[in-house]
């Protein structure tokens, strides 16, 4: 369990130690498929295309998924460590209890998706699409955002810590309570009604405060 500053906590994955070695990258993964209680490690998922696909209580170490598209994805209780998962579709996702850590996901698409104790820690999210997602108790800390898509997503008990957020685009998305006081906001991407009760610094304000057209005088 993960207890971060603002008092409130994001469940870590149930995951049962001494599991075994799960060898499945050289399947061929069909719609519904369901995998539970294992380790999948060094290997690669390439050109796999399926639907509705389950993964519980896994552990995901040092694999690489190429041209994978696994719309509507269900995880629950997994860890990614050392993961590369750059532009693959995972759009309408169900993530329960997920770690990422040290994870590569440049161009991922999770948009559309359901996030519920999901922790990002030092991964790249660059260009990576979240956009119409549902975002509930996750935390992204130490990694790359720049140039992400959160248009018109819901953030609830959503943690930034020390996030590169470079025009990151976040129009139609309430930034109310969201702390973003100690991340890289330049070029940001969000309308003025969205930053109501957001957290900034006295930096950012400044920043901010061209968006309402004001001219700082020193």
């Amino acid at each position: 369990m993960q207890k971060l500053n603002n008092n409130w906590k994001i469940l870590s994955p149930i995951i049962p130690e001494g599991l075994n070695n799960l060898d499945i990258c050289n399947s061929y993964i069909e719609d519904d498929d369901y995998f539970n209680m294992g380790v999948i490690s060094d290997c690669s998922f390439d050109n796999q295309k399926a639907e509705h696909v389950s993964f519980e209580q896994i552990i995901f170490k040092n694999v690489i998924f190429n041209e994978i598209s696994f719309k509507f994805l269900e995880l629950t209780d997994v860890k990614f460590i050392n993961c590369e998962l750059s532009n693959i579709d995972l759009r309408g996702a169900i993530i329960h209890r997920t770690e990422m850590i040290d994870c590569k996901m440049i161009g991922t698409n999770l948009s559309e998706g359901t996030l519920r104790n999901v922790m990002f820690d030092n991964c790249n999210c660059s260009y990576g699409f979240f956009r119409f997602s549902d975002l509930k108790q996750v935390s992204f800390t130490n990694c790359l955002l720049n140039n992400s898509d959160f248009q018109n997503s819901n953030f609830n008990k959503v943690n930034f810590s020390k996030v590169d957020l470079k025009h990151a685009q976040m129009s139609g998305t309430k930034l109310k309570d969201i702390d973003l006081s100690n991340c890289d906001i330049e070029g940001i991407g969000v309308r003025i009604e969205d930053l109501h009760g957001a957290i900034i610094s006295p930096m950012q304000a400044v920043f901010f405060s061209k968006l309402l057209g004001l001219v700082i005088k020193e």
